[in-house]
Order: structure tokens, then C-alpha cells, then sequence
């Protein structure tokens, strides 16, 4: 199979991923409260990639450069709080289609500017004319989802 076949499938399970995980965060935030939920999902995240790198030895990186990576790779931690708070205190009141459908403008639109400025030092994709016109509909796909 194409390697970017299986690379959008992984994609599409991580959507997957992401709509059961607010649903989850949601709730467990209805109980605990919205900023403790992300303590917990980070906390139970931690416990299992060290599962997996030390226990079950899954890792194929070395730790012992993280020397090396820029400082702002290391803001993902920080974005990662906020994703999280943000989805498990949206979804409850917004629904979840209606939420993960914001989210989804959000991100391609924000992923687009990333390719097309060539950001953090990847490599530049530029925006077609394709690409804008399929974020247009995308956004009225969007507006049709958020009306009543």
C-alpha cells in the first residue's frame, strides 16, 4: 500500500482518536473540573509512554538529544494543555460535532499558513488555488454544521 495512503489512514484514526478523547475528557471534566482533567490526561499520557519506552523498550529515538531541538519545539507541551482544557471545556456545551467542527476549520486553515510560510523549518508547500477553494468549502461545510 502507499506509504501516504497509510499515513492518512493514521491521520483519519487520529481524528478518530481526538472526537472519542474530548467525548472522554468532557465528561471525566463534568466530575473533577476542566483544568483538572488535563492534569489527569496529561498525568495517565505520562504513565504510558513510560510504559512504552521503558518497560516495553517501543522507543527508536535518543532522549539524550533533546539538547538539541530548538526551545520552541518544546512549546507542544504547553499547546497540548491547552487543546486539551479547551476540547473538554467546549464540548459539553457546544456538542461534539460542533466543536471537533471548529476545530477542524482551525487547524487546516492554521496547517495551511504553517506549509505555505515553511514554519518551524519544514519544508513549504504553497497554498493553491485548489487548496483555498477546498477551505472555502470546508468553512461553508462548517457554517452549514453550526446552523440551527
Amino acid at each position: 500500500m502507499n506509504t501516504i495512503i497509510i499515513a492518512l489512514l493514521v491521520a483519519a484514526l487520529a481524528g478518530v482518536a481526538m472526537a472519542v478523547q474530548g467525548s472522554l475528557n468532557a465528561v471525566l471534566g463534568k466530575y473533577i473540573g476542566f483544568l483538572e482533567t488535563t492534569l489527569v490526561v496529561h498525568l495517565v499520557g505520562t504513565a504510558i509512554v513510560l510504559l512504552a519506552l521503558y518497560v516495553f523498550r517501543l522507543g527508536s529515538g535518543d532522549l539524550a538529544q533533546f539538547k538539541e531541538a530548538p526551545w520552541y519545539t518544546y512549546l507542544g507541551g504547553a499547546l497540548g494543555v491547552i487543546i486539551i482544557f479547551a476540547v473538554a471545556f467546549t464540548l459539553p456545551r457546544a456538542g461534539v460535532a460542533n466543536a471537533t467542527t471548529a476545530i477542524i476549520i482551525g487547524q487546516v486553515a492554521t496547517a495551511m499558513l504553517i506549509d505555505q510560510l515553511g514554519l518551524f523549518g519544514l519544508e513549504k508547500v504553497p497554498i493553491s488555488w485548489w487548496k483555498g477553494l477546498g477551505l472555502g468549502f470546508l468553512a461553508a461545510g462548517g457554517y452549514f454544521m453550526l446552523c440551527k
